[in-house]
């Protein structure tokens, strides 16, 4: 299991990198680097300028949920290794915010199953975020769009 919740920035290409190494089986890594935007997602009409993104979690309760998570992406594809290392903290416009990671001997399983990572993240992870606008700061709402995507991935339940 490799799941990491950290303050700190990841090195994409080492962390791909170790997830494969000594193991010749795996014929596939897909991966996904979230970066923090320097404007919020608006309605469809634009949003507002971000200055900064902070990202809160309840340690213990955070890495048992992305626990639950990898289980979940384990038990529908048929991976070798998967990785997830998510930040918390005060992060600016480029940061890295999360890696997803999956590799399997086949590409389809590694894509799909990292596709579905980032959509069981996205809507089950328990992070908060802050956006810093120049009207302040707001607490990031949830957004239906994003409970839409994993709707697909609850109707193909193993």
């Amino acid at each position: 299991m490799a799941i990491r919740v950290q303050a700190e920035d990841f090195d994409v290409g080492a962390e791909l990198a170790a997830l494969s190494d000594g193991n010749p089986s795996i014929g596939g890594v897909a991966s996904f680097v979230g970066l923090v935007r320097d404007m919020s997602k608006g309605d469809g009409a634009g949003g507002d300028a971000v200055s900064a993104l902070t990202l809160e979690h309840y340690p213990g309760m955070t890495e048992r949920q992305l626990a639950a998570i990898e289980a979940e992406v384990r038990a529908r594809w048929p991976l070798d290794a998967v990785l997830i290392i998510h930040r918390h903290g005060r992060l600016l416009p480029g940061d890295r915010i999360v890696l997803a990671a999956c590799a399997s001997a086949h590409r389809a399983a590694a894509f799909e199953a990292c596709w579905f990572l980032m959509d069981w993240l996205k809507t089950k992870a328990p992070f908060w975020k802050q956006e810093e606008t120049p009207d302040g700061a707001r607490w990031v709402e949830a957004k239906e769009e994003d409970e839409h995507a994993a709707d697909r991935w609850r109707q193909q339940a193993p």
